[in-house]
């Protein structure tokens, strides 16, 4: 994954998957099974997003890296 987005993991005990956001791609989320099956989705549903809003025209948002700090 090329992406420089910030990528937020997550276990859902609701759906009991791995869920990862990318909180600078509005609705940009992708599920999996495994940490790592999570990531790989999010590699392609993030490229998916892009290819998206470039064909609509839409603007893509830079990414800004870590957005909050603990």
């Amino acid at each position: 994954m090329n992406s420089k987005y910030e990528l937020i993991m997550y276990w859902s005990e609701e759906d009991k998957t791995f869920v990862v956001e990318v909180p600078e791609l509005p609705g940009c989320m992708a599920d999996g099974p495994t940490q790592n099956e999570a990531l790989l989705n999010a590699q392609i549903v993030v490229d998916q997003w892009i290819e998206t809003a470039k064909a609509l025209g839409r603007e893509i948002p830079k990414p800004k890296g870590k957005l909050m700090y603990a």
